[in-house]
């Protein structure tokens, strides 16, 4: 007797494989799901619904690109290829003719190794120019790299490159403690100890010098100095912003108020300008000492060395100076009232780092601080495009 072809009577002629054995998904497609999932708890059970399937979004958020968040991680790499450039007068050299890498390198004696990378990642900057096989100064470099001109801010770039990394390597201790973490001449500190040594006194200012030389040729064509005789340079230091502003009006009499212990390199800095016969120094402490009367009284990167009621208080104490009709011109860093500029709350932080007490603050907070004083016709202004005038009226 022969046996019947095919699956016995009531049972099905194909069955579906195992479960097993069926493809699965692509990894992305599962890791996606899970990531579903575990913003949605009530599928998966995971971080937000309990315990069970473990997953994080940045796995599942391809459509973020991390690049941005990578750049700014090493942002300080390329400050330090600019700082470098300078310590080695890169752009000086380049200045009086443009030179092939390895002629460059001969010249300001850089190892070959490092040579091409570090030129090529300049001119990545726009410092350089590179056409052909030499390079040469780009624009930017041009006005304010170069040694021995008006411009150069080098000196100011190896200012910051002193005192910035070592102070900023300490801005978690600064967070949890509250304290300035420049006192420490030990720790790498500079500012907090460039008065004891005059040698970095002199080098502290005339890296500013540039930084004033731009000021001073603002507030000289901002400012209708028509109307006034005479003006204090509240903090002026070795006279440079006051120079600016004297040549610029030489019918002004200026005057220099800072601690005695300047008075030698004001009296070398202004003899150097041939200006030793406009320009007279008065020692004094801001809060100890009358401020010289005048017509207009400069506070320039001075009240962010102090709390609000300190502020306030040499706010008052300038009013009294101040002669009827005269003027005070304020200019900081100042915050922006949102609150929501990075370059100026960077700027911040850092005299939060670098002084025990100071900070920059807000236009609104100048403001109350002129009018509670007594000034009235208050404006502001940007200034420099990093900075805030704010002006007030006796």
């Amino acid at each position: 007797m022969r046996r019947p072809v095919g699956p016995p009577a009531g049972r099905p002629l194909w069955r579906p494989p195992p479960e097993r054995s069926r493809p699965r998904p692509p990894l992305l497609q599962r890791v996606s799901k899970l990531s579903r999932d575990a913003r949605h708890p009530a599928g998966v059970r995971g971080p937000l619904g309990g315990d069970g399937v473990t997953t994080t979004d940045s796995v599942a958020r391809t459509d973020v690109n991390p690049g941005p968040l990578i750049k700014l991680a090493i942002a300080d790499c390329a400050a330090k290829v600019l700082h470098s450039a300078v310590r080695l007068d890169v752009f000086t050299a380049l200045a009086q003719q443009p030179a092939t890498g390895p002629a460059l390198a001969r010249r300001i004696a850089l190892h070959p190794r490092l040579a091409a990378d570090f030129l090529d990642a300049l001119v990545g900057l726009g410092l350089l120019e590179r056409h052909g096989d030499h390079y040469r100064n780009a624009p930017l470099a041009d006005a304010y790299l170069v040694r021995d001109t008006d411009g150069y801010l080098g000196g100011f770039l190896d200012l910051t490159n002193e005192t910035l990394y070592g102070t900023w390597n300490r801005l978690t201790e600064a967070l949890r403690t509250g304290e300035a973490q420049h006192l420490d001449p030990d720790k790498g500190g500079f500012v907090g100890d460039k008065h004891r040594d005059p040698a970095k006194m002199k080098r502290f200012l005339s890296g500013l010098d540039a930084f004033s030389n731009r000021m001073g040729a603002e507030l000289a064509n901002t400012v209708d100095w028509t109307r006034y005789r005479s003006f204090v340079d509240l903090g002026g230091a070795r006279g440079n912003l006051a120079a600016v502003l004297a040549t610029t009006h030489p019918h002004l009499d200026a005057v220099c108020f800072d601690l005695p212990r300047t008075r030698p390199l004001f009296d070398e800095h202004v003899a150097r300008l041939g200006l030793g016969d406009h320009i007279r120094f008065v020692g004094g402490d801001f809060f100890a000492d009358p401020i010289p009367p005048a017509d207009v009284v400069v506070l320039g990167h001075i009240l962010h060395g102090f709390d609000a009621e300190r502020s306030q208080e040499l706010v008052r104490r300038v009013h009294q100076a101040v002669r009827p009709g005269g003027a005070v011109l304020v200019y900081d860093r100042m915050i922006d009232d949102d609150r929501r500029d990075p370059d100026r709350l960077l700027g911040s932080l850092h005299m939060r780092l670098v002084s025990p007490t100071g900070g920059e603050y807000r236009v609104a907070d100048c403001r109350d601080w002129l009018r509670a004083a007594g000034f009235t016709d208050l404006t502001d202004q940007p200034l420099l495009t990093t900075h805030t005038l704010v002006v007030g009226r006796r």
